[in-house]
């Protein structure tokens, strides 16, 4: 790459305005990715990627469009610059589509401080391969487990840039390294998979290979020999490795885009108590080494903690500025974009008030129940939050396991579910979704 992503982002803006927008921005992302599968102790599959994107947005009066495009050369910006101003002058107008004043702006920009990249060197595949067999030979060492899907090991590495004609122009980059391991027990129409991951921005910070691979390989070999459960009402705790599910679809209820169109089941709730008093969930785009953390959104807004939820109360909507104007709010700086499309909002770091109670106190609790830890399908109602999905775990008698469930079903809705969650304390402080178990009282489960 000959050309600057900052350098590109300003041409871009450049070619635009000599083509007749009024106003627009630029977005330009390079990156480099590596992956390698290993199956066998040997090399199944190798892929690297390495490629700049860029995107144009154009405005002409209340009318926009947005053109991507993966040829840097000016010749090519030139013609994505005339190719946004004809498709936005064919666009219907929007009345709330704009870019922010320049008094809105963020100004702080150092987003070094965040550590969302790791700069020490990135490993050679030699090395991500030898912790995809590390973690292929640790899975295989566990007693019954018969094969393993794929084992897998990756790095990552992307540069971002943000240009725009209100005066906004800053970067970041980010990197990512990931290990993964899917196991599988007995034979047959008797095989039972689970698996194990980490992904982290450090590599100092990452999981050893074989702690994966057994973690993944004693998962697979817990399911063995599944029954359903009984149909009924009974209490169902959700495992932490998928309790942050719960939390995500009061996020999508609460999502801008979705209160402006109507279409949520939270949509009349704002100052209303949809979490037990005691739970917040509070969203902190400044946490240091989090994969969501941004001190900006793709609008150039500064980016604040705030809490989503106050003390059990629904305390604010995820908004950019377009479903902002729409609601007659101001932006939550929560925009989020890609190279071809606008800003849309989305929540960066989020986390759930955790409780006092360990995982195995939850399950003594619970007494009779369902431990749920995998989910697959997914029926959600978008506007009564009426709730639907396919689940496999453990069946939990006097508060302790007593042996592995599939092909159950737990109904409920969303709104009555949240109202009766009793989290544990046992969430993992790195994700960007820092959500514990969930003890849910009286859900149906439909099983034999």
């Amino acid at each position: 790459m000959t050309q600057s992503l900052e350098s590109l982002t300003t041409r871009l803006l450049e070619l635009a305005r000599a083509a007749g927008a009024d106003a627009a921005d630029a977005l330009a992302v390079d990156g480099t990715s590596t992956s390698i599968d290993v199956r066998g102790g040997k090399l199944e599959h190798a892929e690297r990627s390495e490629g700049i994107d860029v995107g144009l947005r154009v405005l002409i009066g209340q009318k926009q469009a947005c053109v991507s495009s993966s040829d840097t050369r000016d010749e090519a910006l030139r013609q994505v610059a005339e190719r946004a101003i004809a498709m936005a002058k064919e666009a219907p107008d929007d009345a709330y589509a704009g870019l922010a004043d320049p008094s809105m702006l963020a100004t702080d920009l150092d987003t070094k401080r965040l550590e969302m990249f790791d700069p020490s060197e990135e490993p050679d595949p030699a090395a991500l391969q030898r912790d995809a067999a590390e973690a292929e030979a640790a899975a295989l060492g566990v007693t019954g487990v018969t094969q393993v899907q794929g084992a897998s090991a990756g790095y990552s590495h992307r540069r971002i840039h943000i240009a725009a004609s209100n005066g906004f122009s800053a970067g970041y980059q980010r990197s990512d390294r990931g290990i993964s391991c899917v196991a599988i027990s007995g034979t047959g129409t008797g095989m039972e998979r689970d698996y194990d991951h980490d992904s982290r921005i450090f590599q100092s910070d990452l999981r050893s290979a074989i702690e994966i691979g057994r973690s993944a390989g004693a998962r697979a070999v817990a399911r063995m020999n599944p029954r359903r459960p009984k149909t009924g009402a009974y209490p169902v705790l959700f495992d932490e490795r998928i309790s942050d599910s719960l939390v995500g679809h009061l996020l999508m209820a609460i999502n801008g885009a979705a209160i402006s169109r109507g279409s949520s089941w939270l949509r009349n709730a704002m100052g209303e108590q949809v979490l037990p008093k005691g739970l917040s969930i509070t969203e902190n785009p400044h946490r240091k080494r989090a994969s969501a953390s941004r001190l900006f959104d793709a609008e150039g807004l500064p980016t604040r903690e705030r809490a989503l939820v106050d003390n059990g109360v629904l305390a604010g909507w995820v908004l950019d500025l377009a479903n902002a104007r729409k609601l007659g709010m101001e932006s939550t700086a929560n925009a989020v974009r890609g190279t071809g499309a606008p800003p849309s909002p989305s929540v960066s770091n989020i986390a759930l008030t955790q409780g006092t109670q360990s995982f195995d106190d939850l399950l003594a609790e619970m007494g009779t129940g369902l431990l749920v830890t995998s989910m697959i399908g997914s029926t959600i109602n978008p506007n009564t939050g009426d709730y639907s999905r396919g689940a496999s775990g453990f069946w939990v008698e006097n508060g302790e396991i007593a042996y592995p469930v599939n092909e159950c079903t737990i109904a409920g809705n969303l709104r009555d579910m949240l109202m009766r969650i009793t989290p544990a304390n046992d969430a993992r402080m790195h994700l960007s979704r820092v959500v514990p178990s969930l003890l849910v009282e009286g859900l149906t489960l439909a099983g034999e």
